[in-house]
Parts: structure tokens; sequence; C-alpha cells
């Protein structure tokens, strides 16, 4: 049949691809690909504008429920962790269960939880809820992935893939202006309430469209000792990330918790390579272009996500902008990523993801050693042309990289090869933000000392200096004493904001590196084979 056939006859029954059973009966337009795709980007858009949007919200959560700042770190952190912790294992729970169940527990499970935590009276509270946010997310998100695998053939899941990518790069772009708007016109309630009517949508549109996939080969049990050992060993290696800026990559914590992870990993590797039904098969990774794309993924989060943490405090604290301005001035990038995204899946169609990907990360490096050359004077068209060029690079690797994934997976491991892309996002973003954070910490540490006495200004007290390399760390220049004359005040947050721009330019010169390096990995990517995806309604 055409893959360009649109509707079957009403009585002609849907042809499953081999290996694929399908259950439920069908009716109208249920299990339609794009309709599909239409189902799981509005329920992934709740994850991803969540991913931004919170951060927002922080500071009116602390103020109004009187938490520290290490307890506002937790909403974000405990997050995280449940998230990364649980990618994998909720990939397992689709490939068992069906796509098309976990995706509608995740939904309902993700709004809810988005439901609790804005009715809750405590921050210990909206921490605990955060973490069932975080897992009910896990397995939302393997769970799409795994239903566009399965209704999509290879040809088509590039394009499906590139469109899921441009909403979330809509979703994240939306992030800090929704969230502003509503935290200054509404409340930081409002923020997560805004969850539980796309929840409600995602589910109806789910229960009337969806078509639940499951291979015949799916797992029939689970790998129990598999899910602890990788759990705890993503759980160290993620902790040690988080806690590595406050407490030192020298700390005898994070060191411990390092090698944790690493013991973890090997003994759930010597378990996999004997279970009997195992969590992740070591065998997936004979597989060149599904490895080279999980350690691409690594490596475009570790500059992406990375060099996104020191954007925000630049334009924030170096530009003076707020947190909705400072929102709009990064859409040159979002925005690129979204229009960048179904032309990356359509070339990468058309000659495979290899040279795309290739280009893409050299277009990556180029903008990020680009962004290495920003200073305080930099306007709004040179931030916006590397930003868009950076959105520019990134998108075909978020497609690509995806594909190559999901697509050199077998059918009936498509749940598990969605939470490994995930999770490979998770790791790059986290170690990206813990070295290159203290890649700039420690230059900018080191230089501004000199530069306040370059500056001409006069010697300070040990405790003066301590809190002037914390200052540079982030780019705010703290106000000056009373009586201050302004030129003298104005040396003083030159000095900060050049520091702090000493230190965010050799990030992004790692960052850039990395990149290149990633080019490199792209080399070894290729098309997955269409071992399974229905040839109809495409």
């Amino acid at each position: 049949m055409s893959s360009h056939t649109t509707f079957l006859a009403k009585d002609a029954p849907e042809p499953a691809g081999p290996g694929v059973s399908e259950s439920g009966d069908r009716s109208g337009l249920r299990g339609h690909p794009w309709l599909t795709l239409l189902t799981v980007a509005l329920g992934v858009t709740m994850v991803a504008l969540d991913g931004t949007i919170v951060a927002i919200a922080n500071p009116a959560i602390k103020k109004d429920l009187g938490a520290t700042f290490a307890e506002v770190q937790w909403i974000t952190s405990a997050y995280l962790l449940a998230l990364a912790v649980s990618l994998i294992t909720a990939g397992k729970l689709g490939d068992r269960f069906g796509h098309r169940q976990t995706f509608l527990v995740g939904v309902v499970g993700f709004a809810g939880a988005s439901a609790a935590i804005a009715l809750a009276p405590s921050v210990s509270l909206v921490v605990t809820f955060r973490v069932f946010q975080g897992v009910f997310g896990a397995l939302l998100m393997p769970a799409a992935l795994g239903l566009l695998r399965a209704s999509f053939p290879a040809g088509r899941l590039n394009a499906a893939i590139g469109i899921w990518g441009a909403v979330i790069g809509a979703s994240t772009a939306a992030g800090p202006i929704v969230g502003g708007l509503l935290v200054e016109h509404v409340s930081w309630e409002s923020v997560f309430f805004i969850n539980v009517p796309v929840g409600v949508l995602a589910l109806v549109m789910g229960l009337s469209l969806l078509r639940n996939h499951r291979a015949d080969k799916a797992p029939r049990s689970f790998d129990v000792p598999g899910i602890v050992l990788l759990s705890s060993a993503m759980f160290c290696l993620i902790w040690a990330l988080i806690k590595a800026p406050e407490w030192g990559w020298a700390d005898i914590g994070t060191l411990g918790f390092l090698a944790g992870a690493l013991a973890l990993f090997v003994v759930f590797a010597r378990w996999e390579a004997r279970a009997a039904e195992p969590l992740l098969p070591l065998s997936m990774f004979r597989s060149v272009p599904l490895s080279a794309g999980t350690v691409l993924m690594v490596l475009m989060a570790f500059g992406f996500i990375g060099g996104l943490f020191f954007v925000t405090f630049y334009l924030q604290n170096v530009h003076g902008m707020s947190p909705v301005e400072s929102g709009l001035h990064l859409l040159p990038l979002t925005a690129m990523m979204i229009v960048a995204s179904p032309l990356a899946g359509a070339v990468i169609t058309k000659v495979g993801p290899r040279i795309p990907l290739v280009a893409a990360m050299v277009v990556t490096a180029f903008a990020l050693f680009g962004m290495s050359t920003m200073d305080p004077d930099s306007g709004t068209a040179v931030t916006s042309f590397w930003f868009a060029l950076l959105g520019l690079g990134l998108a075909p690797v978020m497609v690509g990289a995806t594909e190559v994934i999901v697509g050199n997976a077998p059918l009936e491991l498509a749940g598990v090869a969605g939470g490994l892309q995930q999770a490979a996002m998770q790791v790059g973003g986290s170690l990206g933000t813990a070295v290159l954070g203290a890649v700039m910490a420690s230059r900018a540490g080191s230089v501004v000392d000199d530069k306040w006495a370059e500056a001409g200004l006069p010697p300070l007290k040990p405790e003066q200096a301590q809190s002037l390399e914390e200052a540079a760390e982030v780019g705010f220049a703290p106000p000056a004493p009373a009586g201050t004359p302004e030129k003298v005040a104005d040396l003083m947050a030159g000095v900060v904001h050049d520091s702090f721009i000493s230190g965010m330019a050799l990030a992004f010169t790692c960052a850039g590196i990395v990149a290149v390096l990633a080019a490199g990995v792209a080399v070894f990517t290729k098309r997955g084979a269409d071992d399974g995806a229905p040839s109809v309604h495409v």
C-alpha cells in the first residue's frame, strides 16, 4: 500500500508491522500516525514547559512559603533526580505493558502532581510532589517516543521526530515568558495549575486516538536487580554532579558518590550480561550507530544545557534584564530550533543522518566559539545572531540523534531506547552544567583580584575578596557602599562583569571543543532499519 494513503477503507484491517501486535478495536482515526504525533506532543508539552517555567516561580515560592535557598534548589534537584533515575525503567514498563498505557498514566500522574504542588502548604510538600512529577514525566517521555517508533516507518520517523522536537523547542521557549506573566499577574501556583487543563486534553485525546503498540517479543518479566542497580548508579552520578559545585570536585563526598556510581555501573553491566530478561540488554550497544547516537546526545546536551546555564546569568546579571526579557532575548535560539527541527527531519529522511549530524555539530561548535566572544557591550543583534546559529546547529542533532537511538533499537525495546535517549540528555546536561560551571567559576574567581587591582581600586579584606569572587561567578555586581562616587561604583561593577565574562568565554570555548569531538562521533551514525512500523496512514 502506498505510503501516501491517508485512510483505510472502513472495514479494512490495519496491517501491523512484523513482530507487532496491536490491541484495541479500530474506530475512526484511532492509531493514525499523525494524530498519534499530535497527542504525544501535547503530553510532552507539559514536561518541556515545566523544565523552564518553574525556575521563574522559584523566587515567589521562596517568599510565599518562607523557604531557604537550599530548599528552593531542591525544587529543581528533586525533579531532576527522579526523572534521570526513572527514565530507562519507565521505558521498560512501556515495552512490557504497552506505550499507550504508560503514556496515559504519565499524563494523569504529571498533571495530578502539578495540581498537588500548587495546593501544597509547605516547601517540603512541594519538593515531595516534584519527585512524583519527575517519575511520571519519566513514564511519559519514553512512551511518547515508543509510540512514534511503532507508528511511523523509518522513512517518515525523522519527519515525526522533527515536529516532536519543534514542539519541545516551542514549549521550552514559552516557559520563561509564560512563567513570568503568570507569576506577575496571577500567582506562582498558576505555573503548576496550567498543567491540569493540558493534561486533561492530552488524556482525552490519548483515550480517543492512541492505539496500543506492543511487540510480540516484548519482555514478560522484570529485571528487579537490574532496576535497583541502574537506579542506584544513576542516583549517585546525578547527585554527585548536582552537589559538586557546592562541595567541590575534590571533596570526599563528590569523589565518593562518583566512585559509587562507577562501581554500581560495573556491577550493573555484569548482571545484565547474564540476566534472562535484562533491563537494558547490552546487545543493544553492539549497534555502532545506536552507541554513537547515545554518546552524541550526551555531548550535545553537555554544551547546550551547560552553556545555557551561563546565558541566563549573562542576560540578567550583566545586562540587567528581567526573567521575561531574558526569555524574549533567547527566542532567536528556540525559534530557530522550532523552524529547523521539521526541516532537519525532512533532510535527514532524504540523505540519512550522518552528513546532517556532522554538519550540525560543526555549526554548533562555531556558534559556541562565537558565544565565547560576547562581552558586556554585545548588543541584541550580536547575541541574537549567535543564539540563532546555535539553534540552527542543535535542531538536526535533537532530531537525528533521537532517531538514530530509537530507530536502531529493536522494536520490542523502543521504550528502553526512548528512556536511554532521555537519560543521555539528562546526564549530558547535568555533566555540562557541573563541569562548565566549575571551569567558569575557577576562571572568574582567579582573575577578579587582578582586575580589581588593575582598576586601581583599594585593597579588600579577605572576607570582602571572598564575596567579590562569589559575585563574579554569577556576574552579579553587588550595590556599592553608600557614598561611593558613581565612577568608582561603575569600576567595581565592571570588574565583576569582566571577570564573569572571562569565565564564560573559557566555558564556551570548552563547550565548543566538545562539540567538535561530537562532530567526529556523528560520523558513525546511520539510519535505523524499518522493522515494524505500519505503512498506512502516513
